[in-house]
């Protein structure tokens, strides 16, 4: 027996329910986000080798367990939040086009953030600064608050998609 989502009936509430989900979850990821990106980033990119003191020792900070952790549960709600709001038109597209821009910046961050946050990870703290590597920091320290923001965009335009569905296009064919 085969399932469409053009043909199934729509369970407004777990539509609505996987919206709040996955939108609650998109900010809570903008809240480590930002606290990341205003107190731990400047810290270790300020004077490398010698900033680098933060990710050494016992007790250095490794960001990628949680990061790993919260963007996974998140994608998984945001892949529901598709699945259970597929048949309101105007939430699909929506949602799609947030989803497929998400995807992009999370390529982004595969592709350049995190090989560079682990290369500096790598490199044994100092009492000297390399001048490279402070513009090197300097330069993911400015991408990343593109990168921020471009995630705390995204997440602000689920936020009216939360509203109770008023007009046609958002309306909900009944089974």
């Amino acid at each position: 027996m085969e399932i469409s989502l053009e043909s199934s009936p729509v369970d407004r509430s777990a539509a609505n329910m996987s919206l709040l989900v996955t939108t609650v979850a998109y900010l809570l990821l903008n809240g480590a986000q930002l606290f990341e990106t205003a107190v731990l980033v400047p810290v270790w990119t300020a004077a490398p080798p010698a900033s680098l003191h933060l990710f050494h020792g016992p007790y250095g900070l490794d960001f990628k367990a949680f990061w790993i952790v919260a963007h996974s549960l998140h994608e998984v709600t945001f892949l529901a939040a598709i699945i259970l709001n597929w048949k309101i038109p105007a939430r699909r597209k929506a949602l799609l086009v947030v989803f497929v821009v998400h995807i992009a910046v999370r390529a982004w961050t595969l592709l350049y953030f995190a090989p560079v946050i682990i290369s500096f990870q790598q490199i044994p703290a100092a009492d000297t600064v390399d001048q490279m590597l402070v513009q090197k920091a300097a330069r993911w320290r400015e991408m990343n608050l593109v990168r921020v923001a471009a995630f705390m965009v995204l997440s602000l335009v689920l936020i009216p998609l939360n509203r109770t569905a008023k007009s046609a296009g958002d309306a909900v064919p009944q089974a």
